[in-house]
């Protein structure tokens, strides 16, 4: 049965690759991008394939796009819009750790509040979050990113609980490394401040991120999260990931100083 999708965050990575996939299986999809030219190159990248894909506007610290995207009518909200900054935590400047909870936690969980309050009053709906496998444990030099998952952890598990007993499902889905860019320049932003005082801690010993997987596998898994009839709580790819979050959550409850 086809569905109404608003996916956030779909000019790139997961979020446009599974708002093309979505259109292409036949479900009606609007597709949020963060600035106009955005939404001009989607809908030419739609057009090519001769894919119905409605692109909008939708910056997600935008009031009025916000506001805009609360009239839409939709099944199923793909919440993925999000950013990355990495750094140490004594050194990363409060405002970029700020703007990483503005984005990731604060103007999500308000869409989120918006159209589950709609989903309430009918009794049907699901929200899809993209937390990451950051959000389940512990990721040096990259400690706001992951916080700000842990916060979507502990939204996501509470508003799961809360919504089912009005027919509204919260899930999350949890990437691991993948090739969208996404980790590449997150990890690069700290270049951006870190030579604009003195610091007390080494820069992150850089490196390639040469491990990372094909996107495809979790826009495959996304996919499938937002068809399914009953999807899981938690969808975490790849499979390694998913062993070495039960391993790593293990062993800290063992860990020492």
């Amino acid at each position: 049965m086809s569905k109404r999708v608003l996916v956030t965050g779909a000019a790139s990575g997961f979020g446009r690759g599974v708002a093309l996939g979505l259109a292409r299986k036949g479900h009606d999809v609007i597709a949020g991008c963060q600035i106009w030219p955005q939404v001009w190159e989607l809908r030419q990248a739609a057009k090519a394939e001769d894919l119905s894909l409605r692109v909008i506007k939708l910056d997600v610290l935008n009031e009025i796009d916000r506001a805009n995207a609360l009239t839409l009518e939709i099944d199923i909200l793909f919440n993925n819009a999000g950013i990355m900054e990495s750094g140490p935590m004594v050194e990363i400047p409060m405002s970029v750790f700020r703007s990483v909870f503005e984005t990731n936690v604060f103007a999500a969980l308000e869409l989120a509040q918006g159209f589950a309050r709609k989903m309430v009053r009918r009794g049907s709906g699901r929200i899809v979050w993209t937390s990451s496998v950051a959000g389940l444990v512990k990721v040096p030099f990259d400690g706001a990113y992951a916080a700000s998952k842990h916060a979507v952890e502990g939204i996501c598990s509470a508003m799961h609980e809360e919504l089912k007993p009005y027919g509204v499902e919260v899930v999350t889905v949890n990437p691991g490394a993948y090739r969208t860019g996404f980790n590449d320049t997150g990890m690069e932003s700290m270049d951006q401040w870190w030579g604009h005082g003195e610091r007390v801690v080494e820069h992150w010993p850089v490196h390639e991120l040469d491990k990372q997987h094909d996107p495809a596998e979790m826009i495959e898994a996304i996919i499938g999260v937002i068809e399914a009839e009953h999807p899981p709580y938690r969808t975490v790819r790849p499979e390694s990931a998913e062993a070495m979050v039960k391993r790593e959550q293990d062993e800290v409850w063992k860990r020492g100083l």
